[in-house]
């Protein structure tokens, strides 16, 4: 049994705009993450408000305490000095590289051969060890960094960058809904499957909410209505 959280007070959760995760439609916010947060939080009978934000703004608003809890997001020493992050994974990424469907590009699975080429990617968005590693030793250029994932894929078919970088199902999903994915090729092999998570401002001092959602969240696993949620959104 899981027992439901004593606090009524409502959590301010965080999140970026980030299909199929999680994405405003009609007014409403949506998607893989989106659910299974809910659905975890309803059994914990712990109300929530989730909030789509910039990425930036949104690590900001963790870091300060200003919003209590933040999805999906992969561990980092940076993060885990102002967060305390969920044990139980909440989703795995793949993480890819994408280009357009007319670019000479191949990768063999090495960063470091694809010096001369111009990367794309959305601001304070950690795309996991190898490829934060690779601008951070400056095996690869600097990349061009802007707001969202759509705006990212719109400079790739610009050509205002050579190469996206992105989560595989994400990138998929919004080519699939600008009906451009015929223009678009992914390279293999991928860079790295990630785990993500949530988590939650460590000055707002949520521990207890931390270890109730990764017992609900391993309870839904079990169950099947994780599984459930997470098939409704992979592409066919």
């Amino acid at each position: 049994m899981i027992t439901p959280t004593a606090s009524a007070k409502v959590l301010e959760l965080v999140t970026l705009q980030y299909p199929p995760y999680a994405y405003q439609a009609q007014g409403e916010v949506k998607g893989m993450a989106v659910e299974l947060i809910q659905e975890a939080f309803r059994r914990m009978k712990q109300p929530i408000k989730i909030s789509i934000l910039p990425w930036a703004r949104a690590i900001y608003r963790i870091e300060q305490g200003q919003s209590d809890a933040i999805f999906t997001i992969y561990k980092t020493k940076e993060r885990a000095v102002f967060t305390d992050y969920s044990n139980e994974i909440l989703i795995h990424q793949s993480m890819a590289l994408f280009t357009r469907k007319d670019s000479p590009i191949k990768f063999d699975g090495q960063l470091s051969a694809l010096a001369q080429y111009r990367f794309g990617v959305v601001r304070k968005v950690s795309y996991g060890d190898i490829f934060d590693q690779a601008v951070s030793n400056h095996q690869i250029s600097p990349p061009d960094i802007t707001d969202t994932g759509e705006q990212n894929v719109m400079k790739l078919l610009q050509g205002r960058f050579d190469i996206l970088v992105s989560n595989k199902l994400g990138a998929l999903h919004i080519l699939q809904q600008m009906g451009q994915a015929e223009k678009v090729s992914m390279l293999s092999p991928e860079i790295e499957q990630i785990p993500s998570y949530i988590a939650f401002a460590k000055k707002n001092h949520l521990q207890v909410t931390r270890d109730q959602f990764d017992a609900t969240l391993r309870e839904m696993k079990r169950d099947g209505s994780y599984a459930k949620i997470v098939s409704r959104y992979l592409l066919p």
